[in-house]
């Protein structure tokens, strides 16, 4: 197999050359935009303060690659179990080593259309997921509108952002967070979380800030999916015995973002999200780059006997769980983050209900998550120490019991550069309550992933 990663790589470089003119001009000159580097670390919504002068045209092509080292090891205690395709045990783990991952790499354009207006386009060039390039999604954000030729509307821009596109469903304030295949930047952990609520979908996104309050509100309608189609559904729905719909997704949010004092930062937010029939939604399955824990608790014998096209990983979220909402999902999530000098604590409270279309009725689903971070020395904060306690619990099909994932993390840090982060982190994940004759009956995980990360 050809080296996936070198080829992604020449393509940015030549991508990269060919902007190179406007790319030389622009870097600072984009607006309303987060920083793809140490300074977009807790950043969440792009500001409304207009500190760009608009100047015209501009295109900004940036990066982010990054290479991690995998020590983990992981064990389970599931009775040998054998499946018509397969060969051997299917719960039997893969032996795992001491290896290098997969590198992934992502190609993140930005363009400044207009006064206020700027757009955005991302592509993951290499990932654990999939072998080719892959199109993440793209949009338009408006923070002004200055083709009506409006007073009035001018006026009511200062509070309002626009964004419309294949764009990250803004659920939630953990996937501001999250390592999005090479862009891990944001992220002070190696993984995302347990349960990972992540996906792009078609529609728009407006919000409102009320002045200089800190409050904002968020309304959102998306297509409910990540892979649109025209066809007309045809399977049956098994709560309702009809032809399913294919609805709209609804999401909202409302927050207080605040900076109290020189020392002291407070966020608040609550958020929704919610589809009563859908087309095979992902809101919890939907990155396409994979998880950064690779074949922990996963086995051999699926491996070998599943048939790989464009996949680069027979199952490619190792660590996670998904609860498998794919027809029905109504889910909310609270976030706290306060930041004093050089601590900060990120928390998360999430309850999601839903069903597959074969389900005649609603399972749920509930994570918790605390991130405790210390940046240091005060003026840089290049350096950080950090632990995470992240915990599901979740009714899943076929179970009669709720079964548990609960994992703890702590990770050491240094950006070298504003663009240029190290990372180590020690993991330790248990699942509890699973049947006998699931692999993950008795399983743990445990061990250290190094990382190094570059962004631009």
């Amino acid at each position: 197999m050809k080296n996936k990663f070198s080829t992604r790589l020449c393509a940015l470089i030549i991508a990269t050359l060919s902007f190179a003119p406007f790319i030389l001009h622009a870097q600072e000159t984009i607006q309303y935009l987060r920083p793809n580097s140490q300074l977009g670390v807790n950043v969440f919504e792009t500001s409304k303060l207009d500190t760009v002068k608009f100047t015209g045209l501009k295109v900004k092509v940036g990066g982010n690659f990054e290479l991690s080292f995998q020590t983990l090891h992981d064990q389970n205690t599931a009775l040998p179990l054998t499946k018509t395709g397969f060969t051997g045990n299917v719960n039997s783990l893969i032996p795992l080593g001491h290896a290098f991952q997969l590198p992934m790499a992502n190609l993140n354009v930005d363009v400044q259309l207009a006064d206020g207006v700027r757009m955005n386009i991302t592509q993951y060039l290499a990932s654990r997921h999939h072998e080719e390039t892959w199109v993440k999604g793209g949009y338009i954000q408006f923070d002004k509108l200055p083709f009506l030729h409006s007073a009035v509307v001018d006026d009511i821009m200062k509070s309002v952002t626009i964004r419309i596109g294949q764009n990250d469903v803004d659920y939630g304030d953990q996937h501001f967070r999250r390592s999005d295949g090479g862009n891990t930047i944001y992220n002070p952990f190696i993984e995302n979380y347990i349960m990972d609520e992540f996906a792009t979908e078609l529609g728009a996104q407006i919000y409102y800030h009320v002045g200089k309050s800190g409050v904002f509100l968020m309304g959102g309608v998306t297509n409910g999916i990540l892979d649109e189609t025209v066809n007309a559904p045809t399977k049956i729905d098994s709560a309702t015995h009809q032809v399913n719909k294919f609805d709209a997704a609804f999401l909202g949010k409302l927050g207080f973002d605040k900076q109290l004092n020189p020392d002291f930062r407070l966020r608040v937010t609550g958020s929704f999200y919610t589809l009563n029939s859908g087309n095979s939604n992902t809101l919890f399955g939907g990155d396409r780059t994979g998880s950064h824990y690779f074949d922990v608790m996963e086995n051999q014998a699926v491996a070998n006997g599943t048939t790989l096209s464009n996949a680069n990983d027979y199952s490619a979220f190792s660590g996670r769980f998904n609860p498998g909402f794919s027809e029905e999902i109504h889910t909310f999530m609270g976030n706290l983050f306060f930041k004093y000098k050089g601590f900060e604590f990120f928390g998360t409270a999430e309850n999601a209900t839903g069903r597959a279309i074969t389900e005649s009725t609603n399972r749920w689903a509930t994570q918790y998550a605390a991130d405790f971070i210390y940046r240091f020395p005060a003026n840089t904060q290049n350096f950080w120490i950090g632990y995470r306690y992240n915990t599901v619990t979740a009714r899943i099909v076929g179970v009669a019991d709720d079964v548990t994932t609960n994992r703890s993390a702590g990770s050491f840090g240094w950006f070298l550069t504003h663009n240029i982060m190290m990372k180590a982190e020690y993991v330790s994940q248990k699942y509890s309550n699973y049947p006998t004759n699931n692999i993950l009956n008795g399983g743990q995980f445990s061990g250290m992933v190094f990382e190094a990360s570059i962004a631009f």
